[in-house]
């Protein structure tokens, strides 16, 4: 019977975030980040497997965060999670943790673990279209700001028709084959943005899907803030513990 697994790379730094921990290491209401994209993931009725891909030098501190958090065993309604070595960059992060993966697994998702409010529902949805038929499966949600085109030098060239523009979010599903010819095909000296520019690269079709609000992607201090008042919000609502 074939499976479905979730991939998080985090093996980055997250500089912009400013010093300190690694970004997935950060603490959101008293959790790291990785903790909450993980168990996201692990609760997901489609998911059945997650594989993290660690810092080199971290495997067994971030495999200790998870068990703490009961996010590496199995269990009723949870995936078991494990734990590898990711690599320098996302790309070779991803491609380590695709090697570490089950033969019986034919789907895979890609999570980044700096969205760590991305809905279980999201997580479903997407998996769901994969399993539908979509080679490759993005959410995404329409571009509310005006977007210009400019110089090197500042100057505005074009106003680009937003109309036909999505803002991309994690997670991203793909047939695993797929997947893994495309991190094959890739260029390491020029790593994509995400794990679907990879996939555009060697010709695949991509399926765009309604994203989520709420997946925003942790990169500077002010997001860390908006996730804190998200966060809050969905506990006093009872959404999560």
């Amino acid at each position: 019977m074939s499976r479905t697994a979730a991939v998080v790379p985090a093996a980055g730094r997250g500089e912009r975030l400013g010093p300190g921990a690694p970004k997935a290491l950060r603490l959101l209401g008293g959790v790291p980040l990785l903790v909450h994209a993980v168990r996201a993931l692990a609760t997901a009725r489609s998911i059945d497997l997650v594989v993290v891909a660690a810092p080199e030098d971290g495997v067994d501190d971030v495999r200790a965060l998870l068990a703490e958090h009961g996010l590496v065993d199995s269990g009723p309604g949870r995936a078991g999670t494990l734990v590898v070595a990711g690599g320098g960059t996302r790309q070779d992060s991803v491609a380590r943790a695709l090697l570490a993966l089950p033969p019986d697994v034919d789907v895979v998702l890609v999570h980044d673990a700096a969205r760590p409010l991305a809905p279980v529902s999201l997580v479903d949805s997407v998996a769901a279209a994969v399993r539908a038929g979509a080679e490759a499966v993005v959410p995404g949600l329409p571009v509310a700001d005006t977007i210009k085109a400019v110089d090197e030098h500042g100057t505005v060239v074009a106003t680009v028709d937003r109309g036909s523009l999505r803002a991309v979010q994690t997670p991203q599903g793909f047939r695993r084959r797929l997947l893994a010819e495309a991190h094959a095909a890739g260029d390491p000296d020029a790593p994509a943005t995400d794990d679907a520019g990879l996939v555009e690269a060697l010709g695949g079709t991509v399926l765009v899907v309604p994203g989520d609000e709420e997946a925003f992607k942790v990169t500077r201090p002010l997001d860390l803030v908006l996730a804190e008042a998200v966060l809050a919000r969905r506990r006093a609502a009872g959404v999560v513990a």
